[in-house]
This record gives structure tokens, sequence and C-alpha cells, in this order.
């Protein structure tokens, strides 16, 4: 069989660009019709297992969807609500982290060992015209040289060939398996977002998911944003039972009893202000103590 340089010069095309391709799917991933798929299909969901955050039915999901939607709606691009989500949680969120090292040099090599070798092949095997001097030469033993070169490159196309093909198989057996754990903590990932959702005024969603760190973590600290996010959102009888939870652990907790005073003056005023001058007592130097020395100056 006789290859043409012509065909060499296609067969290196083609594998350049399937390793080009391979290197694009490896950065870029896939999902462009919905704006918001497209970025949570790319994050792992902290409270699943395998799941991405599109496709996870867990509140923290659901809130990530969010978060990730309203940032959509803002303008942001995707590289930029991937890069907002990392800073958070670390790199462990992302399903398909972008490839890098050993992977990265897998694609790039090839595609680089391809492209000098369509150049050298172009050079070496494009038709000279023939010098006076060529023509007078007597013909000498063995093959011409242009056939030597032919069938050298006809040898090094085939070995370019099964480097780019081991390259590739190489490259897939790097793919990362799905994890068999969270790569994040839920319960942080839940209290981040829902300060997230605090600082925008929502917090009746902020409270879900409040909620949902405390089911899997029983903490103070966690109930008593909940109680200030319930008590921003209107709930005083939920604010005040879960200061109440707080202050059965820890009696003295100056937010625990600012929390429990407030919520009292909705639910309880005769309580309230015997609460709040406990706070006063025991956090003269906390930064709501003015206020409430105001408070219960105006309303004793």
């Amino acid at each position: 069989m006789r290859w043409r340089p012509a065909a060499v010069t296609l067969v290196l095309a083609a594998l350049l660009a399937a390793a080009g391709a391979g290197l694009a799917r490896s950065v870029v991933g896939t999902g462009r019709d919905d704006p918001v798929r497209a970025v949570t299909a790319g994050l792992r969901c902290p409270a699943c297992q395998g799941e991405s955050v599109a496709d996870s039915r867990s509140p923290i999901a659901a809130a990530m969807r969010q978060a990730a939607a309203d940032q959509v709606a803002q303008g942001r691009s995707r590289d930029e609500i991937r890069r907002w989500f990392v800073q958070r949680y670390g790199r462990d969120v992302l399903t398909d982290p972008p490839a890098n090292g050993v992977e990265l040099l897998l694609w790039a090599v090839p595609a680089l060992t391809l492209l000098a070798a369509g150049y050298a092949a172009r050079r070496t095997l494009r038709p000279r015209p023939r010098r006076a001097d060529d023509l007078a030469a007597p013909p000498t033993a063995g093959p011409a040289p242009g056939v030597a070169a032919r069938r050298a490159w006809r040898w090094s196309a085939l070995g370019l060939i099964a480097v780019v093909v081991s390259v590739a198989v190489a490259a897939r057996g790097l793919e990362r398996p799905a994890p068999d754990r969270a790569p994040t903590d839920p319960v942080a990932v839940a209290v981040g977002l829902a300060r997230d959702l605090e600082a925008q005024d929502r917090y009746d969603a902020a409270a879900q998911l409040y909620r949902e760190a405390l089911r899997d973590r029983p903490d103070d600290t966690i109930r008593l944003r909940l109680a200030f996010a319930l008590l921003r959102a209107g709930d005083a009888a939920g604010a005040g039972q879960a200061a109440q939870e707080v202050l059965a652990h820890a009696p003295d907790s100056p937010d625990g009893l600012l929390v429990l005073g407030l919520a009292q003056r909705r639910t309880r005023p005769a309580e309230a202000p015997r609460t709040l001058r406990r706070f006063l007592t025991v956090a003269p130097a906390h930064p709501a103590a003015p206020e409430i020395t105001r408070l219960l100056a105006s309303h004793p």
C-alpha cells in the first residue's frame, strides 16, 4: 500500500482534532441549554452520595441551585459561579475539576507532537524541483531519497498513531471515580448558604437550612443562628423555643438571653423585661447592650 503525503497529513490532522476535542471536554464540560443546570450539574451535592446538585432533591442542593440561579440572573458567567462555590467550599465541591497535572499533559503532549510531526512531514515530503545538476548526475543504486523519506514517514506515522491511541486510553483511565463519601462538610455548606440567604433578607429559607444542619449536628451555635433567623422572619414562638434549648445547655448564654427576651416581647410581654435585664447583667459590653438599655428605658 502506498501512502501519499496528503493521506499522512490527513490522518495526523484527524488525530490532532481528536486530541483537541478530548482536551476541551476535560476542561470545559458539557451542558449548555439551561445555564443553571449547566452550573449545578458540575457541583457535587454535599449531603448525597455521588449525586450532582442538579439531580439531588436534598434541601441543601435546592439552596445551591437557588444560589446559582440568583447569580445567573445577575449576569454572572458559569466560571464565575463555579469559582464562587469553590471559594466557599473548596475544589471538592466540583464534580468535574479542570484537568491538570499528568492528565493535562496526557492531552497536551500528543497534540503538540502531532503539530510538530505535521509540520515536519510537510517540509520533508513536499516535492522539490529538480535542478540541472541532479539531471546530469549518473543514476545511483538503491532507493531514491524521496522514496526513503516516504518510507521513513510511513513508519513514523504508524508510531504516532500508536502513541496517541495509548495516551487516549491512559487519559480515560485517569477519570476520577465517584467518591464514596461527601467531599465537603454538608453542615458547613448548609450554614454558609443560610448566612448568604440572611444577607438577602430571606430568613425563612435560611431557617430551613439551619434546621437541616441541626439534624446532622446538634450544635448551640447553629441553634442560635436559627433563633435569630426565626426572630427576623417573624416567628417569635419558634425563636423563643430555639433560644430556650440553648439556655438549657448554657444558662448564661448572652445571645440566648437576647433572642429569648426579644421573642418574649411578642409572646410573653410580662416576662421580657426580666430576661433582657439578665442579658445586660451577663453581657454589659455586648454590641446590642446599648439598644436593649434604650428599649428598657422607653418600655419598662
